[in-house]
């Protein structure tokens, strides 16, 4: 084997070790705040994790910076997971009425497109959490608006999820190990995509 190619099975290698370790500091920091208290600053904290690494700063102190961000995140990311969790309610509560009709009216396509487009958006939400600084209304509506305008970030989305759930149904226990890292990472880089196209827009439009 050559030097390249141990180069590069050292690497892999290292960044396999990070999304276990900073998906183990998920799961851990969640239960620390019993789950209801603690799955929103620590999805807050993985996030900004994930997303300094994908912006090049792969050096950092990754326990510290965990750490840090779920202190300083905790009380106004928990507000934005009760919103979240009444959002989630509510499609819940949605899905059973449709379901118990026991058929596809027409009238639940609109529903279910309103619904996807819901689902999608929230998607968004974590990324433009530890992106950018605004207000929890402006977070909902600059995520919507950027999932709106980005179709090839959405479709990386999905098509990222598709694959990690059809390994993971076969590989069960990587879940436990990267099930919420690899999620994380997916949706990261595909919103900093979008991100930097945006950034990129509104550059050109100030130089005109």
């Amino acid at each position: 084997m050559n030097k390249l190619s141990m180069n590069g099975l050292y690497a892999l290698t290292e960044w396999i070790t990070r999304f276990a370790y900073v998906n183990l500091l998920w799961v851990g920091f969640s239960l620390m705040g019993l789950v209801l208290f603690g799955i929103s600053p620590a999805t807050v904290a993985m996030f900004t994790v994930i997303r300094k690494w994908i912006m090049g700063e792969s050096d950092i102190p990754v326990f510290g910076t965990f750490w840090d961000t779920f202190k300083k995140e905790f009380l106004r990311s928990n507000g934005l997971g009760i919103v979240l969790a009444l959002l989630a309610g509510i499609i819940y509560i949605d899905l059973y009425f449709m379901k118990i009709g026991n058929s596809l009216q027409l009238t639940h396509i609109p529903l279910y497109l309103i619904i996807f487009a819901i689902i999608m958006t929230v998607l968004y939400i974590f990324p433009v959490y530890v992106h950018y600084n605004v207000t929890v209304v402006q977070l909902f509506k600059n995520s919507f608006f950027i999932m709106l305008v980005n179709p090839v970030s959405n479709i990386m989305i999905l098509i990222g999820f598709v694959a990690a759930i059809f390994v993971m149904k076969f590989l069960p226990a990587l879940l436990f190990f990267f099930g919420g890292s690899i999620s994380a990472g997916i949706i990261m880089a595909a919103c900093y995509l979008a991100f930097q196209k945006i950034e990129k827009k509104q550059k050109e439009a100030q130089t005109l």
